[in-house]
């Protein structure tokens, strides 16, 4: 399991909505904010793609892929006129017959929920609007022109068809974000170097077991002072402090799932007992672990 997948995973990553639209000149609408991460792609015509200001907005042809952090509206529209955008409720509601029309845009997009700490961080990780303009033979062409293959005619199981490639673009995506943007997360800039590679796999893979850092220099091939040096260098905290913010993180993760006492939590990540879990637990976050789950249950935005 790879770093990216083991985020994505964890992050629960779920096409909440996937839809495809025709649309005939003049068309728009508004996305809202409260959308977590939206994923637009056009297969015939063109669209208009903006945050707030329309003089800013970005042109996308076929074969083209955006995606846009939630947190403010976005508007995808045939020009950068915020007066055609309608409530995508209204949008995707309206009578829709023009696939035939030689002048209409047919798109899709995909709403995507990423739960918890894990999910927040990938978010963070990425621009507010992200455009991905792929050569053609790019891998990225390639799925959408896929999709667009897919949706030529009706075939059994089309919609899982469907849904597995937009999770592709999902994450052919955000490595795209990743590798051009000096931004990216420590973690997975790191995981390019082979050695720490292993270091960090093996933490992710068992958060459980009793890491050393004498043991991580030994999966690396590494001296353990090598190791040591070259991870803070890379990650920017030492490896027993990059565990620990891990296992803070799934635990965050468990407790607002609801599902596992603190003693199990405990169990999962590493700690001999629920007093050692929610002592470690106080010390970096500053309450107990029971305190922030009844705190945080309340507060998931993170639709079923």
């Amino acid at each position: 399991m790879d770093l990216l997948h083991d985020h994505l995973a964890r992050a629960r990553a779920s096409a909440a909505v996937f839809a495809r639209s025709v649309a005939l000149p003049p068309w728009g609408l508004t996305l809202p904010g409260s959308i977590q991460l939206s994923l637009h792609t056009v297969l015939r015509g063109h669209a208009w793609l903006w945050l707030d200001d329309p003089a800013k907005a970005a042109r996308l042809l076929p074969g083209d892929l955006a995606l846009v952090v939630g947190g403010r509206d976005h508007h995808f529209a045939h020009e950068p006129d915020p007066d055609l955008c309608m409530s995508h409720e209204q949008f995707w509601a309206r009578d829709a017959d023009d696939a035939n029309h030689p002048d209409s845009a047919i798109f899709l997009c995909g709403a995507y929920s990423l739960a918890g700490d894990v999910g927040r961080g990938l978010l963070q990780a990425l621009p507010p609007m992200l455009l991905i303009r792929p050569a053609p033979h790019d891998q990225v062409h390639d799925v959408v022109s896929l999709i667009s293959r897919e949706l030529s005619h009706f075939a059994p199981g089309q919609q899982t068809v469907l849904d597995r490639l937009l999770d592709v673009l999902l994450v052919m995506a955000m490595r795209t974000s990743f590798d051009q943007s000096s931004t990216a997360p420590r973690w997975y800039r790191a995981a390019s170097d082979a050695r720490l590679a292993r270091a960090l796999q093996a933490m992710h893979d068992k958060p459980e077991h009793a890491w050393t850092v004498p043991g991580l220099a030994h999966l690396s091939a590494m001296s353990r002072p090598s190791f040591a040096r070259n991870f803070e260098r890379a990650l920017g905290q030492s490896p027993m402090q990059y565990l620990t913010d891990w296992r803070l993180t799934l635990a965050r993760d468990y407790l607002l799932a609801g599902e596992l006492t603190l003693e199990q939590i405990a169990g999962r990540i590493g700690y001999s007992s629920p007093n050692a879990f929610a002592a470690t637990f106080r010390r970096h976050v500053g309450i107990a672990p029971s305190q922030w789950r009844q705190q945080h249950s309340s507060k998931q935005s993170i639709p079923a």
